[in-house]
């Protein structure tokens, strides 16, 4: 999916993509990160979430449903560098539900940041790159962030594939998905990572979920 494609292409991959998430619990790692940056002391201002490499916007709804729940007022800003996933994002996200799609650097984002977000970004990238954003999430967010990814671990990535096979998912999920698993880290990777970013690996929690899941977050 990091390479030009149609549209249709592009809405079909995050169409499976969505499956894939619900299949894998892929929600969970973020849902439970926002449960307890808000234990105890819901903000009196909308928590202002942005997440990062947003693509179809599943995430973004999972936490206006988190929100709407938890009754925790929330500005919600999903940013990505593809032009196909603004549109992808508003056709699949129901007018009621208030989000803010943008094309474009997150980097380039100038408005007040509590909290950002990603999930299955960050194995995208380049080391050199994943260091820069480290950094980036550090000096823009008030309260913290949370990168949702893989881990590098051979079972998951051959049960993705047997399974991608079975459920006949579109053919970017069927190659993009092993490919994310070799391309993923380990608990060292992030430590050096964050080291480089210059945030203390003390103030960083690494922490694995079932299936294939290496999260980092940082409560401020």
């Amino acid at each position: 999916m990091d390479e030009p494609c149609s549209y249709e292409d592009f809405r079909q991959c995050l169409v499976d993509l969505r499956q894939v998430n619900r299949l894998t619990l892929s929600y969970r790692p973020t849902l439970d990160f926002l449960d307890r940056l808000v234990a105890g002391s819901k903000p009196k201002e909308p928590l202002r979430i942005v997440d990062v490499g947003s693509g179809g916007g599943d995430m973004l709804r999972r936490v206006a449903r988190w929100a709407k729940h938890r009754g925790v007022a929330v500005a919600l800003t999903g940013i990505d560098l593809n032009p196909h996933a603004a549109q992808a994002a508003k056709e699949f996200t129901s007018p009621e539900t208030a989000i803010v799609w943008i094309t474009g650097d997150a980097f380039a984002y100038a408005e007040p940041v509590d909290v950002v977000l990603s999930s299955l970004f960050t194995h995208h990238l380049e080391e050199a790159e994943i260091v820069s954003f480290l950094a980036w999430s550090e000096a823009v967010t008030r309260r913290g962030w949370f990168v949702n990814d893989l881990c590098r671990e051979f079972v998951p990535y051959r049960l993705f594939g047997l399974l991608a096979q079975v459920m006949r998912w579109h053919r970017f999920v069927r190659h993009d998905g092993p490919v994310s698993f070799r391309r993923s880290f380990r608990e060292d990777d992030w430590a050096r990572m964050v080291a480089a970013a210059g945030i203390a690996n003390y103030a960083v929690k690494l922490a694995r979920w079932t299936p294939g899941r290496l999260c980092v977050e940082r409560i401020k």
